[in-house]
């Protein structure tokens, strides 16, 4: 049976995992999160629902909760949002921006304001962080509630009052500078109005569609033979990621403000809601259904509300925020890793439909798993036609016995494509053909083998075409893989260049990119002499790559920029790590005994060890990387805590914040009695305030260079 991701199928695998069976749960957890993650972030092209994504995540949470001695150093639960694209600027946070932890259901939303034992003990939650004194204080405890827009996350910067600067969220540090499409959209004022503008404001919300705009974009598409969108999350994505301002222009795409970062020159309310009207009042568009409740009870009373109306809408939602209201109780709650600890995010259950399923195709993706796609009759779910689904492999297919010509339920959540949940069983259902899955690849003819990844009954779950050189889906998606910006950053070897050379058989495997000829290359389409002897350049330069970024691009199963700088860190040279054995490099903290079987096998594998010598011969070097010497910890610096505000005379807080860490201090978003020093710049706003009551030591930038030995 496949795993059923429901909030109690989760909480039942968790209370009866061993240590061992955890240990298995979570090799296999991470690598399929880090897929979503990357499908969800960077391409806009997710494969499952958020639903069972967050529940999935989620298991992952609670498993490292039971089991900390098996985190993993490349856990999805470390890290916030995916990498960025090369084709933008970076945009840098000055205050990151988070992701939040998710709730399921009422019982979920319960355990956030306190969660007990069976014995009615207070155990966790809000109640138990903030204290009794404080919780009786404020009970009952008022909560900013908010419909969870399902669009784009971003960041606006206003100085002065104008607008200056805007970026996605990206991985919560850094993002991509979006600043020439914000500006074209109508909704986000190109200055604020009001006699108490802040001198500086960084606004957080989302950029989406609205359902209506969406639809009659796709409608005009249609009628000048464009392919329509297949949704509105990705088509907002795609769009603010375009170099061309005037494509964003053309494109009826709106925002609204859930939150700021930092007002400076301003003193802003202590209550959420009240900051969100602030905001407002200075043009900055918000939800018209926010709204304010006085403990859980009303909470899940007013999700429910929410839930109720949220198909009527003109923009899609999937789910609620909940966030304490109280700035000051926010202060003093902080944050964990990746997530505020005084906020939450309620997710409702995808919506379902039943349609026809017309068809099965088989499509080969970069890593040669064949991936069954059902073509169904177009039907309407969520505020969005759908015709495929995914059928996720054949023991999902072969369970649920789907049948070409069966009614199937459809469900979606948001934004992806959807999937096909179940058969409704008819008078004809055992007269159809039984579906067989592939045992040759749809793309090059090569027999397929099983993916050894199982299932609860044995079976293995996935087909793997291994014929990685010559199937032309694999080499397409390894090659953009290869000189992606976290690959071998070779600029100007994008996706329309890399299919021509791939069509056109100029390209069979990784090692032809090091042999093309530059003469050959400007008689290309979109390309001429100028650009082919830049991309040229950049293919000679990729040879000098260190042994982490050469090893992560190389396309091994699993294997991601994380897991080859831990490689890279143990083993010097790209021949001691193919000489080492699997319980060598399983013993490697955060790599696993199933991750080690794959790369012993990758290296062990006689086709890509000549790829490796072809490769070699061509000039890339694998190089050993350049370990710098530990810098000395200032005695004043390690292990004390800061707080960065305001604007500094010469350092960006990014760059202060790199530099008080490299001397072994930590830098935290908020102050509270655990802060040792606040740094304050020009126009510090209400933290400056909040550490003077507190007692914080204040310190300037020259204070703070001082510390840090100049």
């Amino acid at each position: 049976m496949p795993l059923t991701y429901t909030p109690d199928a989760v909480r039942e695998r968790v209370a009866a995992a061993t240590e061992d069976t955890a240990r298995a749960r979570i090799e296999a957890l991470v690598p399929e999160i880090k897929h979503h993650n990357e499908r969800y972030h960077t391409l806009d092209a997710a494969e499952i629902d958020d639903r069972t994504y967050d529940l999935m995540f989620h298991e992952l949470q609670l498993l490292e909760l039971r089991f900390p001695s098996l985190i993993r150093a490349d856990s999805p639960t470390l890290t916030v949002g995916g990498d960025t694209k090369s084709e933008l600027q970076p945009f840098v946070h000055e205050i990151p921006m988070l992701s939040l932890a998710n709730a399921f259901d009422a019982a979920d939303l319960r355990d956030f304001e306190e969660r007990r034992d069976d014995s009615g003990n207070l155990r966790g939650g809000l109640r138990k962080q903030i204290g009794e004194d404080l919780w009786k204080e404020h009970a009952p405890l008022a909560y900013a509630l908010e419909p969870k827009l399902d669009g784009l996350a971003v960041e606006l910067i206003y100085e002065g009052g104008r607008l200056v600067s805007a970026g996605t969220r990206g991985d919560g540090e850094t993002g991509e500078d979006i600043t020439h499409n914000v500006r074209t959209i109508r909704a986000i004022p190109a200055s604020l109005h009001g006699d108490d503008v802040p001198s500086y404001l960084s606004v957080r919300g989302e950029i989406l569609y609205t359902l209506s705009g969406f639809e009659a974009m796709n409608e005009a598409r249609r009628n000048r033979g464009a392919k329509p969108f297949e949704n509105p999350r990705n088509a907002a994505a795609g769009t603010v990621r375009q170099l061309d301002p005037t494509i964003a222009a053309r494109r009826p795409l709106t925002f609204m403000a859930h939150s700021f970062g930092e007002a400076r020159g301003v003193t802003m309310p202590d209550s959420h809601m009240e900051q969100l009207q602030r905001m407002h009042a200075w043009g900055l568009p918000i939800n018209p259904l926010n709204r304010l409740c006085r403990g859980i009870g009303e909470v899940i009373e007013a999700i429910e509300e929410v839930g109720e109306v949220r198909d009527t809408l003109d923009y899609e939602i999937d789910g609620a925020v909940v966030k304490v209201d109280s700035v000051a109780l926010q202060e003093d709650l902080g944050f964990r890793s990746r997530s505020p600890r005084w906020a939450i995010a309620y997710k409702y259950p995808p919506p379902e439909v039943t349609t026809r399923l017309v068809a099965i195709d088989y499509q080969v993706g970069r890593s040669g798993v064949v991936t069954p796609v059902a073509r169904l009759d177009p039907v309407r779910v969520g505020g969005v036609t759908v015709t495929n689904a995914t059928l996720h492999n054949e023991a999902f297919i072969r369970e649920r016995d789907f049948r070409v010509g069966d009614t199937v339920v459809v469900k979606r959540a948001g934004d992806v494509i959807p999937r096909v949940e179940r058969v409704v069983v008819d008078e004809h259902h055992a007269d159809r053909p039984v579906t067989v899955f592939p045992t040759e690849c749809p793309a090059c003819g090569h027999p397929l083998t099983p993916l050894d990844i199982k299932d609860t009954k044995g079976d293995s779950k996935k087909w793997i075409c291994p014929n990685t050189m010559s199937c032309e889906p694999q080499l397409t998606g390894t090659l953009r893989h290869f000189a992606s910006r976290t690959g071998m950053d070779i600029e100007g070897l994008g996706s329309k260049l890399i299919e021509q050379l791939v069509a056109s058989h100029r390209v069979r495997r990784l090692s032809d990119l090091y042999h093309l000829d530059p003469d050959d290359i400007a008689r290309m389409d979109r390309m001429g002499p100028k650009s082919a002897a830049n991309l040229i350049a950049q293919i000679e330069a990729s040879k000098a790559n260190g042994l982490a970024r050469t090893l992560g691009a190389l396309g091994i199963r699993e294997v991601g920029e994380a897991t080859a700088k831990l490689l890279a860190a143990h083993y010097p040279t790209l021949d001691d790590l193919m000489a080492a054995r699997p319980e060598q490099i399983a013993d490697i903290k955060g790599i696993g005994e199933w991750m080690a079987e794959i790369l012993t096998d990758f290296f062990d594998d006689p086709t890509n060890r000549a790829e490796i010598d072809r490769l070699r011969e061509a000039g890339v070097q694998f190089a050993p990387e350049q370990v710098a010497a530990p810098a000395s910890s200032s005695s004043a610096v390690a292990g004390r805590s800061f707080v960065l505000t305001g604007t500094l005379p010469t350092l960006k807080r990014s760059e202060a914040k790199k530099r008080i860490e490299a001397a072994g201090g930590v830098v935290k978003g908020s102050v509270s009695g655990k802060t040792d020093f606040l740094v304050a710049g020009a126009d510090a706003g209400s933290k400056l305030t909040k550490a003077q009551s507190l007692g914080v030591a204040i310190l300037s930038e020259e204070q703070l260079l001082e510390m840090l030995g100049g």
